[in-house]
């Protein structure tokens, strides 16, 4: 005999039935099928089921039980392109140096090393061991990328080239792949030079040319960017756009959302999470956030300590710096801080070595 059951019901027929007791399947009681046992301490558990995890205390490690064996669970950590070293580099005036802060501890910036040649409009980004820095101006140059060892000062090292010459372009990374996206085209064959909607990409840990990665949904130069291990996200330069990138998948850029004001020459920086711009011009002391996983317009965080823009930032995960950039009194060396989870207010952090505008910056180990 077939019996077919399309519902069941208690008695009173207004919910699921609610059996207390005697409900077997396959000879097991119902409460222990389907159920995954978990266990965290210094020993193994002493009578574990097939499937049952152990979190090792003792050596933070991680198990399955499986046929009367314990076999450890290898994890990889998604990627970091992010550090505990804060680097700023080039700027107008016309400079070549490159700076560094421990984003932990507040203080001046100490001298890192030297850019191949002074540089302004630039854009930075890392995998944490390796800093980037591509683009910029003066135009002639303005298709070179080049890069530094974060933990060990000292002079840039030649990387390769973008795909055009660019400058006051954006940068962010996956700690895998490095995207350079938006600003100004120059043309060396006519002098000519537009916004350029162009985006390309590098793989960090390997020298080479960029490849061409997609477009940006509007061109625009003064524009930011900032990234988790997944997404990248480009905000302002010439309106309140927010779009994003798949970082791993080459392809056109989607919208996101807007900040809250139109800005251009906006610093970006970001933790796993969050993402955060400050600045722009013409001289806002503005910060705003977005959350990089969720698309939607950008929420107010609190302010600058020096309203400016052409700054840059970076960050250590948990704290972002954002420092230089031209204010009503001038070029600034000025950096502040926030907690990037906690909206509020930047405190000051310290100095740069230089004076410097239109500077870039990015972080690592």
């Amino acid at each position: 005999m077939t019996l077919k059951v399309d519902t069941v019901t208690n008695v009173a027929g207004t919910g699921a039935p609610n059996a207390t007791d005697g409900v077997t399947v396959g000879g097991a009681a119902l409460s222990s099928v389907n159920q995954m046992e978990y266990a965290s301490s210094a020993e193994p558990p002493s009578n574990p089921a097939n499937g049952s995890v152990w979190w090792s205390t003792g050596d933070e490690q991680m198990f399955l039980y499986v046929n009367d064996n314990w076999y450890e669970i290898t994890t990889t950590p998604p990627p970091v392109w992010y550090g505990e070293r804060g680097l700023f580099g080039g700027g107008f005036t016309d400079t070549d140096t490159i700076g560094y802060i421990t984003i932990s501890t507040t203080g001046n910036a100490a001298d890192f090393g030297n850019l191949s040649s002074a540089r302004l409009a630039m854009a930075a980004c890392s995998n944490t061991a390796r800093g980037l820095f591509g683009g910029g101006s003066p135009n002639s140059i303005g298709n070179k990328i080049e890069y530094v060892t974060v933990a060990t000062t000292g002079n840039s090292t030649a990387f390769g080239d973008l795909t055009i010459y660019q400058s006051y372009l954006a940068s962010c990374s996956s700690g895998i792949r490095g995207l350079f996206g938006g600003g100004t085209e120059y043309n060396p064959n006519t002098g000519g030079a537009a916004d350029t909607n162009t985006i390309s990409y590098v793989t960090i840990a390997t020298t080479g040319n960029a490849a061409d990665f997609g477009d940006l949904t509007a061109a625009r130069d003064g524009v930011s960017a900032c990234s988790n291990s997944d997404r990248g996200v480009f905000g302002g330069g010439s309106g309140t756009t927010i779009d994003y990138v798949t970082i791993a998948t080459t392809g056109n850029a989607i919208d996101f959302g807007d900040l809250t004001v139109s800005k251009s020459f906006v610093a970006a920086l970001s933790s796993d999470v969050r993402g955060v711009f400050g600045g722009g011009y013409s001289f806002t002391n503005v910060i705003q956030y977005i959350t990089i996983a969720t698309t939607g317009n950008a929420t107010d965080f609190g302010d600058l300590t020096v309203a400016r823009y052409g700054l840059a930032g970076c960050a250590n995960g948990t704290r972002g710096v954002f420092g230089g950039g031209s204010s009503a009194g001038g070029y600034e060396n000025t950096m502040d801080y926030i907690t990037i989870a906690t909206p509020g207010n930047a405190t000051d952090f310290g100095d740069l070595t230089v004076n410097a505008s239109y500077i870039s910056a990015c972080s690592g180990t």
